[in-house]
């Protein structure tokens, strides 16, 4: 079955670097501590953000 055909690949092309860059990133030791980075990332963002909206609300 070629990509003319099959209407869930029409239009794309395989490329295996994108497809090593996905396997190294979002899978295996490197994607959990990639996710559990970002998880902490936005966790700190949103504390952060907190901490500035509370402060200048309680101002007064």
């Amino acid at each position: 079955m070629t990509s003319e055909t099959d209407p869930n690949t029409a239009g794309v092309q395989y490329n295996p670097l994108r497809k090593m860059l996905y396997n190294r990133v979002c899978t295996g030791t490197l994607g959990v501590a990639i996710k559990v980075a970002g998880a902490l990332a936005a966790l700190v963002a949103v504390y952060i953000i907190g901490y500035l909206i509370g402060y200048y609300a309680h101002k007064c």
